[in-house]
C-alpha cells in the first residue's frame, strides 16, 4: 500500500492536484476537508477532536483494506511539532495494519497572491463550503499564513520520497504527472 502526503499552504492546490493524481494513478483521494466539512455541518463550527476521530476511522478502514493506496491532503505547520507528531501517527496507523505501507510527500507551495486567487476558485468552492465566504476564507488564510509557517525550509523535509513543486503557474494536471513520475506511482 501506498500513503501519499500532499502537503501545503492554505489554498495552494492540494485537493485538485490530488483529484488530477486520482485519475491518472490508482490511488484513491482522502482530502482533509472530506472530514472537516461535514463536522462543521453537525456541530456548526470546527470540532478539532470530532474531525481527527473521523480521520482516524478512514485511516485504520483504509489502512486494512487490499486498496492500492491514498492521497491525504494536509496542512503541515512545519513550526509546530504537534504537526510533526500528527504525522508519524497517522503513518502509524498504516504500519500497524499494513506493514508494508509506503509513504511519500508532494510539498506544493505558491505564493499569497497566488493562493487567495485560488481560495475562490470554483471548484474549491464546490467541495468546501466553509471556505465560501471568500472574504472570510480570504482573512483566515492572511492570518494562518501569520501564525503558522506551512513551507518547509530548505532540507528540513528528511524523507527520502519527497518532492516539492512550485505550482503557481503549474496546471494541476501537471503538477499531479509530476508526482506520478516522480514517485512511480
Amino acid at each position: 500500500m501506498k500513503l501519499l502526503f500532499i502537503i501545503g499552504n492554505t489554498a495552494v492546490g492540494k485537493m485538485t492536484v490530488g483529484q488530477e493524481l486520482t485519475k491518472i494513478t490508482h490511488l484513491r483521494l482522502f482530502h482533509n476537508h472530506m472530514a472537516i466539512e461535514p463536522v462543521i455541518e453537525v456541530f456548526g463550527g470546527f470540532h478539532a477532536q470530532a474531525v481527527r476521530r473521523l480521520r482516524e476511522v478512514i485511516f485504520e478502514e483504509f489502512a486494512s483494506s487490499d486498496h492500492y493506496g491514498l492521497i491525504f491532503t494536509y496542512m503541515w505547520a512545519f513550526d509546530q511539532p504537534s504537526d510533526w507528531d500528527y504525522v508519524e501517527h497517522v503513518k502509524d496507523i498504516f504500519r500497524r495494519r499494513n506493514p508494508g505501507t509506503e509513504f511519500y510527500y508532494a510539498e506544493l507551495v505558491a505564493p499569497q497572491a497566488v493562493r487567495l486567487q485560488r481560495n475562490a476558485t470554483g471548484n474549491r468552492l464546490a467541495h468546501k463550503a466553509s471556505k465560501r465566504d471568500v472574504e472570510a476564507s480570504g482573512r483566515r488564510l492572511i492570518c494562518d499564513d501569520e501564525r503558522f509557517r506551512c513551507e518547509s525550509m530548505e532540507g528540513e523535509i528528511p524523507f527520502a520520497n519527497y518532492i516539492r513543486i512550485e505550482n503557481a503557474g503549474l496546471p494541476p494536471e501537471a503538477a499531479a504527472r509530476r508526482i506520478k513520475e516522480r514517485f512511480g506511482l
